[in-house]
C-alpha cells in the first residue's frame, strides 16, 4: 500500500509540472486508488477551511457535539448564525479538482472516494461511489426519533420563526457558519415536528464518533485498493487509519 498527499491549486497544473508527473505515475502504478478529499478540495468553490497549511486552526474551533445536544444558547448561536452562512454550501458549485475526480472514476480508477467534506460537491460533480465521512450538511436530523428533512425547508422556517435574524450578512465560515457575534438569546430555535426532539445537521460534530459501520466500509475497501491518494486534508483528523 501506497499513500500519495495532493494540494489543489487555484490553477490545475501542466502535465509538464514535476507534481503532475508523480501523480500520473502513481495513478498508472495503482490503478485501483482510494481517494480521500479534505476541505482543501472545495476552497475553489468558495467554502472557507479550517485550517492554514501548517495545520493550525485559521479561527475558533466549531461547535462541539455534546455543547450542541446539551445547551439551548449553542444550539440558538449555531442555527442563527446558520442563516446566513448555510447559503455559501448551498450555492457552492463544483470546481475543477472534483470534475477531475469524476474522470477518474469513469476511467475505472477510482475504488471508493471518502470525503471529509459534508457539502455533497463531489455528488454534484456526478461522483458515484462516494462516502460522506463526516455525513452530509444539506440533510436535518432528529436525534431522539431519526426524523429527517431537507436543511433547506429548516432554514426557511427558522427565518420565519426569526425575520430579524433572518436579515443577517456576514463572512461565512466553514460547515455553513457565519462569523457573527451578538446576542442570540431570542432566537427560536425549530424543534422536531415529529416528536420535539432537537434537530441538528446530519453530520458528524467535532467531539463525535463516525458511525462504526461507516467506517469499517472505508477501511475494507482501503484494504482491496492499490493505493491511498489523499487531496485537500492536512490529515490532522483522520483517526480511523
Amino acid at each position: 500500500m501506497q499513500i500519495i498527499t495532493h494540494k489543489t491549486q487555484h490553477e490545475a497544473p501542466s502535465l509538464s509540472d514535476a507534481p503532475a508527473e508523480q501523480l500520473l505515475v502513481f495513478i498508472q502504478k495503482h490503478p485501483r486508488l482510494l481517494i480521500l478529499t479534505g476541505a482543501g478540495m472545495s476552497t475553489d468553490s468558495g467554502i472557507p477551511d479550517y485550517r492554514d497549511a501548517r495545520g493550525e486552526w485559521k479561527q475558533k474551533q466549531p461547535v462541539q457535539h455534546q455543547a450542541f445536544m446539551s445547551s439551548l444558547a449553542v444550539r440558538q448561536r449555531y442555527w442563527a448564525r446558520s442563516l446566513p452562512g448555510w447559503q455559501v454550501i448551498r450555492d457552492a458549485q463544483p470546481n475543477e479538482s472534483h470534475h477531475a475526480l469524476v474522470d477518474l472514476e469513469l476511467k475505472g480508477h477510482i475504488n471508493l472516494l471518502i470525503t471529509q467534506n459534508v457539502d455533497r460537491l463531489h455528488q454534484k460533480a456526478g461522483s458515484q461511489n462516494v462516502i460522506d465521512l463526516h455525513g452530509r450538511s444539506d440533510q436535518v436530523i432528529c436525534m431522539t426519533c431519526d426524523y429527517k428533512t431537507d436543511r433547506n425547508s429548516l432554514h426557511r422556517q427558522a427565518a420565519k420563526l426569526n425575520p430579524l435574524f433572518a436579515e443577517l450578512s456576514a463572512e461565512a465560515a466553514p460547515d455553513g457558519d457565519a462569523n457573527v457575534e451578538m446576542d442570540f438569546s431570542s432566537f427560536e430555535v425549530p424543534d422536531c415536528p415529529k416528536c420535539g426532539g432537537i434537530l441538528k445537521p446530519d453530520v458528524v460534530f467535532f467531539g463525535d464518533n463516525v458511525p462504526k459501520a461507516r467506517v469499517h466500509h472505508c477501511l475494507d475497501t482501503l484494504k482491496a485498493s492499490d493505493g491511498l491518494l489523499v487531496i485537500g486534508s492536512s490529515l490532522m483528523v483522520l483517526f480511523w487509519l
